[in-house]
């Protein structure tokens, strides 16, 4: 006969091994219908070769242009695009936060309503955000700044809450024995504690906004991504090639800026 601990680690072995099991099942029927499916064309090594060809030698007139036309002014609106989307959901998403908070309520039901809308406010990508904000203001970055913001709003809000409920309360009840209100609890006791953590996850959703707003104008949304997308349908690879490297130059220099911030900050 099995004694009580036998048994426990018995039924956790066959719990680890059926996971396994089921994992190694997905990964099989996963490549499987992948393999089934795919097909290498005729073309494809020709195809290829201009590609690395071009982008090897890169069209380095298509960095400045006086009509405005070129990858610096289309670098620099990517750029915004990512400042404003990032940085006025970083204000719009602190209600949420709290709400979502489970520390803040008294009331399960009250946290469990906000990380459901925050859930549901990111569960698209910015790519479905941004085709659906161009149906209703037009095409333009306007559009992409809405995307991003919107989605940010979700993903920034989710890590705003788990910073709070992370927080240390005890200054927060030092003040209330002393008799501070909850707004002087708040500001004085609260804040102090997650506001670095506020800045440092903002400044890393900023680093991923850069990237998303680089393939943003490929629907319309403004950015480099416009241009990207009509070079690569015209096979200008050589101007392809520029801006890939254009993306890769200032996506490197923001992650430095900012890595070295958050390590400041954190």
């Amino acid at each position: 006969m099995m004694n009580t601990t036998q048994k426990k680690l018995l039924f956790r072995r066959l719990r680890n091994w059926t996971i396994a099991l089921i994992v190694l099942i997905i990964y099989i029927w996963a490549f499987t219908g992948f393999f089934q499916n795919f097909e290498l064309k005729a073309s494809a090594w020709t195809s290829a070769k201009a590609i690395f060809t071009g982008m090897a030698h890169p069209d380095w007139s298509y960095i400045s242009d006086p009509d405005g036309e070129d990858l610096l002014h289309a670098l620099l609106e990517t750029f915004n695009i990512a400042v404003l989307g990032t940085f006025i959901s970083a204000l719009l998403c602190v209600p949420f936060a709290f709400w979502a908070a489970r520390n803040m309520s008294r009331f399960r039901v009250v946290s469990s309503t906000g990380k459901v809308i925050l859930s549901a406010i990111r569960v698209f990508p910015e790519l479905i955000m941004a085709l659906l904000f161009i149906k209703a203001v037009g095409l333009g970055p306007f559009a992409g700044v809405l995307a991003l913001g919107f989605h940010s709003i979700g993903m920034l809000g989710k890590l705003f809450g788990e910073s709070i409920e992370d927080m240390d309360f005890r200054a927060a009840e030092a003040l209330r024995a002393c008799g501070a209100n909850k707004f002087q609890t708040l500001w004085f006791a609260v804040v102090p504690q997650v506001l670095p953590q506020f800045f440092s996850y903002t400044l890393y959703r900023f680093e991923i906004s850069v990237r998303s707003a680089s393939i943003l104008g490929m629907v319309g949304a403004g950015g480099i991504g416009a241009p990207l997308i009509f070079a690569l349908n015209a096979h200008k690879w050589d101007r392809v090639g520029i801006i890939l490297l254009g993306i890769i130059v200032m996506v490197s220099i923001i992650d430095l800026i900012s890595g070295s911030i958050r390590k400041r900050l954190v």
